[in-house]
């Protein structure tokens, strides 16, 4: 018997989806943690695995993910000696948040809220205010930053504890929104070279008898979609972070906790048609879509007023098979972006939200260009992009 022309595989299930673990041990969970076993009111030790200290320095590189660190002891002998270490001596990784992408992650940390509340639920979303796309990296186009995010950051809250507080980064970041929304509070320092960055950072933990110290390292994403992990380039910049993990770890003071984390991990996806399909070229995925949002992992979709069952229907029948596709509402109850979304986050919220399983993106060729040009890719909710790791040194 003849299948039909319109017959479809069944599309992916969207309980089966590996939702983050918001509450228990994701980024979000990390500050609040820390904080708490430093007496600072209304925090709580969200992940159980840890122990308070009285010094506290979160040293996040980005890009880093814990099945590329696992992947590459060579080139990072030193964090993979600490691998036993993660979350508290469980050998165990946390998850980032979904979507694993930079803005959402750094707002996770910074906040210790899962993206529905603290509402930079994408790399790019529609804002509800203009109908347009909002860059929440870039912050473009610009909108005032703590109307977008209002919540306290963990570092405000723990220096108005009286907690001695610095962030140590690239001057670059001092005055930017995301900065301001996601990790403002207690002081910024600004230095160029990663090894003048953990040097303050050490001095700055030793500088309070409680402490909470942050300090960010780029390059490893950097070289990793420009390059793709396990490229030369970005096998250079591990060998070299590794290198500063271990300088800072040396100079902890007394009482001191070190966690090295990242905001996400990242997987090389190939190019061509396969894997790569371009949303400007395809009719179908386009049809009755108004905006296309987040990135090409993780896409939240905006669809004409009355069209959004018919996009979702669409989107299962192209994608169903390699893309967790929800309606908004079925992502949200799922608990993609945590527990509860805030009445003002909403509407951020694609129409339909499309996660990669399989190794495939969804690139706008005309409309992201540079995007749709990296090799390496994250977004999603796959081990290899939501895991990170929790490395832990204590003196």
């Amino acid at each position: 018997m003849a299948l039909s022309t319109w017959e479809h595989p069944e599309p992916l299930a969207i309980g089966s989806a590996p939702v983050p673990e918001y509450g228990t041990g994701s980024l979000a969970d990390l500050l609040p943690t820390l904080a708490a076993g430093m007496s600072v009111p209304g925090m709580t030790a969200a992940i159980p695995e840890l122990t308070g200290a009285d010094r506290n320095c979160v040293f996040l590189i980005d890009g880093l993910g814990w099945e590329q660190l696992r992947a590459h002891p060579d080139e990072a002998p030193f964090m993979a000696s600490l691998l036993a270490s993660s979350r508290g001596g469980t050998g165990r990784p946390i998850t980032t948040g979904y979507p694993a992408t930079t803005a959402t992650s750094l707002a996770s940390v910074g906040t210790g809220l899962p993206p529905g509340a603290h509402g930079l639920p994408g790399y790019t979303v529609r804002d509800p205010e203009t109908g347009g796309l909002m860059n929440q990296l870039r912050w473009t186009p610009w909108t005032q930053p703590r109307t977008w995010q209002p919540y306290p950051t963990v570092f405000e809250l723990a220096d108005a504890a009286g907690v001695h507080t610095a962030q140590v980064s690239s001057p670059t970041f001092q005055n930017t929104p995301l900065t301001k929304v996601a990790l403002s509070g207690g002081t910024f320092h600004g230095r160029l070279t990663g090894e003048d960055r953990v040097d303050f950072a050490a001095a700055q933990l030793a500088a309070g008898d409680r402490s909470l110290v942050y300090t960010y390292y780029a390059e490893v994403d950097g070289k990793g979609h420009r390059f793709g992990v396990d490229s030369d380039p970005w096998r250079g910049q591990l060998m070299y972070v590794d290198r500063l993990v271990q300088r800072l770890a040396e100079q902890l003071p007394p009482r001191s906790a070190l966690y090295v984390t990242a905001d996400h991990g990242m997987i090389d996806i190939p190019f061509d048609e396969q894997h790569r399909i371009d949303f400007d070229e395809d009719w179908e995925l386009r049809a009755g879509v108004a905006l296309l949002g987040g990135e090409g992992r993780a896409r939240h979709v905006y669809a004409v007023p009355g069209a959004e069952a018919d996009v979702l229907t669409c989107w299962r029948e192209v994608l169903g098979e390699q893309f967790w596709v929800a309606s908004r509402d079925e992502a949200i109850a799922a608990g993609w972006f945590g527990p509860h979304v805030d009445e003002r986050v909403y509407a951020r919220i694609g129409d339909v939200v499309a996660a990669a399983r399989d190794d495939v993106l969804i690139i706008a060729t005309e409309r992201e260009p540079k995007e749709s040009a990296m090799v390496g890719n994250h977004g999603s909710m796959t081990p290899a992009e939501q895991h990170v790791p929790l490395l832990e040194v204590r003196s």
